[in-house]
């Protein structure tokens, strides 16, 4: 299995990239947020891979993530969803946006992705409303992108400094989801307040989150 890939951007495509490690060329296909985060040709990139296998097929996924990848790996087991359909929710929504979808039951966004129809969409929401909170935990520990720590090579041009990382959460929404069931509450209902709670204020932390999240969790009348 090849896991994760690290070496110089050949070129890119409208749907993959080539990555040169070593002399060896990578095909590896990607959604098109990804493919718009990768560095230029001649420049160092590094991503997670998942391997496709068919009978007449091999093909190679790319994510700057492990959090994505577990994702496309999960999307996957849909049903009606194949490489392709996960790219595209991926692309539209990212892995956070697919967290907070699955976790809030919006079936409309997961919808919004291209070529995903209602029935396709509301199967997503069903299927994965249990692994949501499981994902959401692991991205506190993995929210490093691969690129970090690239491949080294003597010959290579060196990279262009990272431009600095988005604002997230992901550490306090894990530690949230871990109070809130030390609390009682069951995986799904807290990881749907969580993720309430955190498209809200994406910068909030832990405290703060679980304020919120209980909150929303609080008998209503």
């Amino acid at each position: 299995m090849i896991g994760r890939i690290a070496g110089r951007v050949e070129y890119k495509g409208e749907d993959h990239v080539l990555i040169d490690v070593r002399g060896v060329g990578y095909v590896i296909y990607c959604s098109d947020r990804v493919l718009a985060s990768l560095p230029r040709p001649g420049e160092a990139a590094a991503l997670y891979t998942d391997l496709l296998v068919r009978e007449d097929l091999l093909q190679l996924f790319g994510f700057p993530t492990l959090v994505e990848k577990e994702w496309h790996r999960l999307l996957m087991s849909v049903q009606g969803i194949g490489a392709k359909a996960s790219l595209a929710i991926l692309g539209a929504l990212g892995p956070d946006g697919v967290s907070r979808a699955i976790a809030l039951g919006d079936i409309n966004a997961i919808k919004a992705a291209k070529g995903i129809g209602p029935k396709t969409a509301q199967r997503v929401v069903i299927e994965l409303k249990d692994k949501a909170p499981m994902v959401m935990a692991m991205g506190a520990g993995t929210a490093t992108a691969a690129g970090d720590d690239v491949l080294e090579d003597p010959v290579a041009p060196a990279p262009r400094p990272a431009a600095p990382a988005a604002p997230t959460n992901a550490s306090a929404q894990s530690e949230a989801l871990s109070a809130l069931g030390n609390l009682g509450y069951g995986p799904s209902e807290a990881a749907s307040a969580v993720a309430e709670a955190a498209g809200e204020a994406p910068e909030a932390e832990t405290s703060a989150l679980i304020r919120a999240a209980l909150k929303l969790l609080a008998p209503k009348g």
